[in-house]
This record gives C-alpha cells, sequence and structure tokens, in this order.
C-alpha cells in the first residue's frame, strides 16, 4: 500500500480471457503508464519481464489456455510503486516446491525460471498457499 501521502494515481481491474495477446496487450497499457510517471528503463523492465511471466504462468500453466478460463488482473501505480495481482482458475502450484533452475543439471530446462526472474526483479513477489494467485510490487528505484 502506499503511504498515506501517496496515493494510486492509476488502478486496472480487468478480467481476461486466457489469451496471451490479450495479456499482452494489457501488459502494453500497464508499461505506458509506468513510462508516463517517467520510471527509468531498468524499472519498467524488470515489471515487464515479472508481470509478463505471471500472465503467462496464469494463461499457460494455471488455466491451460483454456479459452472458457479467465485471469483476474488487478493492478495499482503511484509514483513510487507498482501492485499487481494476478489470479488464474487452476488447481495452483507449491512455488517453493520448484526445482531450482540454476542447479547444473537444471540449466538445459526452462520450469521455474519465471517465478525466480519475478523474485530477482520485484520488490516484493507473494503467492497465496492455493498457487494461483500472485502479488507482485516494485518500489521505483531512487
Amino acid at each position: 500500500m502506499p503511504t498515506s501521502e501517496e496515493k494510486w494515481t492509476w488502478q486496472c481491474d480487468r478480467k481476461i480471457p486466457s489469451n496471451a495477446a490479450v495479456g499482452r496487450r494489457l501488459l502494453d497499457e500497464v508499461l505506458r503508464r509506468l513510462e508516463d510517471l517517467h520510471w527509468n528503463r531498468h524499472d519498467i523492465f524488470g515489471v515487464h519481464l515479472a508481470v509478463d511471466e505471471a500472465l503467462v504462468n496464469a494463461i499457460a500453466h494455471g488455466n491451460g489456455s483454456d479459452a472458457s478460463k479467465h485471469v483476474q488482473f488487478s493492478c495499482r501505480i503511484s509514483p513510487r510503486k507498482i501492485r499487481v495481482e494476478i489470479t488464474d482458475e487452476g488447481s495452483g502450484f507449491d512455488p517453493d516446491a520448484l526445482p531450482d533452475p540454476t542447479t547444473p543439471d537444471r540449466l538445459e530446462c526452462p520450469s521455474g525460471r519465471g517465478v525466480m526472474l519475478m523474485r530477482a526483479f520485484m520488490s516484493r513477489v507473494e503467492f497465496q498457499e492455493r498457487g494461483n494467485h500472485v502479488v507482485l510490487e516494485k518500489s521505483r528505484s531512487s
């Protein structure tokens, strides 16, 4: 949450179909808002990578790209922080059970890299217990 002096300047709550193109258009809108607030390129890159991974995971893995299922997307942006929440209709997963993608035997396997990248680029990444809902937060670099 922003501090009492800080207010969300842009908010978006959408229910989107399990369609990667729709997810990309929504992400483009979020990135434009960050550009409008003059966030630096490194921060925008990190948000882009993390939110794209979360959306792809929700659509492809959570919902199995099932056109009858939806993804709930919520975004709040202030001049100093972005908060994104993504929920899919899947059964969820245990993010702590993902194998470490940096171990020598996993270097060729793409599984688990998305969550690792989210954690590397965002200030906060939190999955709810069931694993089909993620909160991503990024504080703007000074």
